[in-house]
């Protein structure tokens, strides 16, 4: 992918973590609105304790704010995955810019990635388009492809007039604010499938022991 055609519309700081106090510039694309610094200073206070050695999916990606924020807060891997070439391009080049190893670009419509091939991870960032109905169905999506990790966490961002999508089984609503014209919220997926299996595990591993 190539950044020369992103045209840019300012400048995104990242504020915690490695690359604190950096700017990188962000496509001054239709539509594209970073999520602010408030409500990413919040979000990340509550992810302190998981955020570490993480896997993070930021599906819409956008200006990168969500992604390179856990990046630069020690997540081991961070996906983005965003449908427009030169957004995605652009994404691309402040990756390289910040020396953000861990961080992967896709170009790719949000919704027909889910449909692929699943695999687990710990975060994932929902903050769509606000002008476009997608935040239920990328929840849908997620609940229902096997992409949750046993209590992972997922961050939706959606506008502060509008109502949180019906949340699938085993997700559980930890925190709901408002921040001006946002309302962003922090779920976590509870497995029991997975806690039922590790807790017979301790069991087992208890009558060995004894």
């Amino acid at each position: 992918m190539r950044a020369g055609n992103a045209k840019v519309g300012g400048r995104l700081r990242i504020i915690g973590g490695r690359f604190r106090g950096r700017k990188i510039p962000v496509s001054d694309h239709q539509g594209l609105r970073p999520t602010g610094d408030r409500v990413r200073e919040t979000l990340f206070n509550w992810l302190q304790p998981v955020i570490v050695g993480s896997r993070c999916l930021d599906l819409f990606a956008g200006s990168g704010a969500l992604g390179f924020e856990a990046a630069s807060r020690g997540a081991g891997e961070v996906i983005m995955v965003e449908r427009s070439e030169r957004v995605a391009g652009l994404l691309w080049a402040n990756t390289r810019t910040l020396g953000a190893s861990q961080v992967r670009v896709y170009m790719a419509d949000a919704l027909r990635w889910l449909t692929g091939s699943a695999r687990t991870f710990d975060i994932i960032f929902l903050d769509p388009p606000f002008d476009q109905d997608l935040l239920g169905p990328s929840c849908a999506l997620l609940g229902a492809g096997g992409w949750l990790a046993p209590a992972a966490h997922i961050y939706l961002e959606t506008p502060a007039d509008r109502a949180l999508p019906a949340l699938p089984t085993g997700w559980r609503l930890l925190h709901d604010k408002k921040a001006g014209q946002v309302r962003y919220a922090l779920a976590c997926f509870h497995d029991e499938d997975a806690l039922l299996e590790g807790a017979g595990k301790d069991k087992a591993s208890s009558r060995d022991a004894s």
